[in-house]
């Protein structure tokens, strides 16, 4: 007796993170059949939201830029009547000293910073009447920062920034992947400040401003699953992944588990949208190489510690967005978020909400104690920077193991080595955080690349085919 053949895809999505669903989400409006399969039992992968007793809590990335790519898929999925925005003047602070001083985000405050000294402040104002050239060799954020500025700029603000975004190293991270836009200026204009001043775009022109939805970020997921639909599988892991041929043209063939069932899908083009060290297992089938590069990419572990607090118990309640944290400061919280100043219902009334992270490349061991010890020790850290009495009244601790990659020097080469293996095995692509950013905003605009890639290789001829024997959704 035959076995039944495979069911037939156009696409298959491998991963239900935000990089997959948006990949999946532009296709299906462009009446392209797609399945997505999702291991675990929700979208969204990192981006989730808890509620607990009238506090919510976002697990991993706490807002969002509106840019471009992201406020036209919300306008498509109908979200913006949930959009929340944050107050664009709420101050960011940078601890110095043990307390908080404004971080000078504006020319007219740059002078008055006690962040600086005269020196450093003379090399701001005065770097667009000095040309240079970036080395031709990946220069470290670090490098660049000394060059240019000098070590107390890096020191003071780039450092705690660079952890704030990254949670990385700028010894480590590559300018030109990391910040490819401040290598671009340097480049082209000889100046950063002269580069900015020449890319500002056109009066009238949206800012990207600071968001959220009213109920947490992972509204967002929720919102492309439902418009996906039945095309979504959850619970649903790829053990293997083959390339082949039927009648002369490429296909894939992936063998999954589903609720204790095995079943083969095949497709004519496939996404590989999942963390690195799982996209490594599934496309050992097809070159023992994409591990190989994907284990060249570091993944740095954090902790994201909520705590709540009576508003009395604090000597100001706290107003802006947060604040970041020099190493220098010898304290292990990398920064903290506002959360319940920054957007509305994240905390009863007479509450306050706080999220700080912990870990990343500086402080890897942080996240090998336990639960209970990076609470206290997080939570003690910024009571001490806010001025707060007595214990939380509510905390939350998640740790991701694996939380960003990290962009460090050579990541260029790694990606371009990595496009190069997928281009050899036609209908294969890559969506994820490691490709050209890790922000939610760079996930949906690199996710929609992948999807008019994808698009354009179907529409060629040598692509559309129907798979000889095969089952077909189509």
């Amino acid at each position: 007796m035959s076995l039944p053949a495979p069911t037939a895809y156009p696409v298959l999505v491998i991963g239900g993170g935000i990089s997959g669903l948006a990949c999946a989400y532009r296709l299906h409006r462009a009446g392209i059949p797609v399945r997505v399969l999702e291991a675990g039992d929700r979208p969204g992968g990192v981006i989730a939201t808890e509620k607990k007793d009238g506090f919510q809590f976002e697990v991993g990335p706490q807002s969002f830029l509106s840019t471009e790519p992201l406020v036209e898929l919300i306008d498509a999925l109908g979200l913006n009547d949930q959009l929340l925005h944050a107050n664009p003047r709420a101050p960011r602070y940078i601890l110095l000293g043990g307390r908080l001083v404004p971080a000078p985000l504006a020319p007219s405050s740059l002078l008055a910073t006690p962040l600086f000294s005269a020196g450093t402040k003379w090399r701001l104002l005065t770097e667009i009447l000095r040309r240079t050239r970036p080395p031709a060799e990946d220069e470290s954020i670090a490098a660049f920062v000394r060059r240019k500025f000098g070590d107390e700029l890096l020191a003071r603000f780039v450092a705690p920034f660079v952890s704030g975004v990254y949670a990385g190293d700028p010894e480590r991270l590559s300018l030109r992947a990391a910040f490819p836009k401040l290598h671009e200026f340097e480049a082209r204009y000889g100046s950063v400040v002269r580069g900015a001043m020449k890319s500002r775009p056109t009066k009238g022109t949206p800012r990207a401003g600071l968001c959220s939805f009213r109920d947490g970020m992972e509204t967002l997921p929720r919102a492309i699953a439902a418009h996906l639909g039945d095309s979504l599988l959850l619970e649903t892991s790829v053990a293997s992944l083959r390339h082949g041929k039927a009648d002369g043209k490429p296909y894939f063939e992936a063998e999954i588990a589903r609720h204790n069932h095995r079943e083969t899908l095949a497709a004519s083009a496939v996404v590989i949208a999942t963390p690195m060290d799982i996209a490594s297992q599934i496309l050992l089938g097809l070159s023992s190489e994409f591990a190989s590069l994907f284990s060249r990419i570091e993944c740095v572990p954090v902790a994201v510690v909520s705590a709540c607090y009576r508003r009395e118990q604090m000597q100001r309640a706290p107003d802006g967005f947060g604040f970041l944290v020099p190493r220098d400061e010898k304290l292990r919280v990398l920064g903290t978020v506002f959360s319940s100043s920054l957007f509305t219902g994240r905390a009863p009334d007479g509450m306050v909400s706080i999220t700080s992270f912990a870990g990343g490349a500086t402080d890897p061991e942080l996240c090998e104690l336990s639960d209970a010890e990076i609470t206290e020790t997080i939570c003690a850290e910024v009571a001490r920077v806010l001025g707060i009495m007595g214990n939380p009244v509510v905390t939350r601790l998640h740790r991701h193991a694996r939380a960003l990659p990290q962009y460090n020097l050579g990541h260029d080469q790694i990606v371009h080595s990595l496009q190069a293996l997928t281009a050899a095995t036609p209908g294969l692509f890559l969506a994820g955080n490691y490709l050209s950013g890790p922000s939610v905003g760079a996930c949906v605009e690199q996710a929609n690349r992948t999807a008019e890639a994808v698009r354009d290789y179907l529409a060629s001829s040598r692509t559309g085919f129907s798979l000889s024997g095969f089952r077909s959704i189509a």
